[in-house]
């Protein structure tokens, strides 16, 4: 079983944490563009692809740069019920990363693909991991007692939420997740 985590960054200047988890071994890596990213993708076969970004806007919206009050998709107010913290997909700099994910996601669906969107941050809420924010130490020894094999101190903060979303979609090829949302788009998450 492959399954491809992915931590996207709003710009292809900016570092994206890439994971391909096989069984529960990861190998990490940091790409910047479009280009690596689907290569290094399309070389793995991954059976499930976990990206971090959002992959769709919320109903009614027909673009990022059109003004409109509507700023929530349906698994954001099930996010925001559930006390699970996030950034909407229409605030600034996440217009960007908005804008990458759908992107990125049509290309890999197109390709044959299974992409799913995941909040590694939310699922390490309910996993009970530490989030980067207290230390990348503390999320890697969370990850650990998670029984994944092959981290390093060495890993960034976007690798260590790759791995996240990869073992999100690693769960969710086994059926341990559940997904909010089913209007506009769906985030998947660990079952608590």
């Amino acid at each position: 079983m492959v399954a491809v985590g992915l931590d996207l960054a709003g710009s292809e200047a900016r570092p994206s944490g890439l994971c391909i988890l096989r069984d529960m071994s990861v190998k990490t890596r940091v790409l910047y563009s479009d280009e690596e990213i689907l290569q290094s993708i399309e070389r793995s076969k991954p059976e499930i692809i976990a990206i971090d970004a959002p992959l769709s806007l919320p109903k009614g919206r027909k673009s990022l740069e059109q003004r409109s009050p509507i700023h929530l998709r349906e698994c954001d107010r099930e996010l925001l019920r559930r006390g699970i913290r996030f950034f909407p997909v229409t605030l600034g700099p996440m217009r960007k990363l908005t804008a990458r994910g759908i992107r990125l996601r049509k290309i890999l669906e197109k390709k044959g693909f299974k992409v799913i969107e995941v909040y590694p941050g939310g699922a390490q809420d309910v996993l009970g991991i530490p989030r980067k924010q207290h230390g990348l130490d503390k999320l890697r020894k969370g990850l650990q007692k998670m029984r994944i094999k092959g981290l390093s101190e060495r890993m960034t903060h976007d690798e260590l939420d790759a791995v996240t979303s990869a073992l999100v979609g690693k769960m969710f090829l086994e059926d341990r997740t559940e997904a909010f949302g089913k209007i506009d788009g769906q985030i998947v998450m660990p079952k608590a």
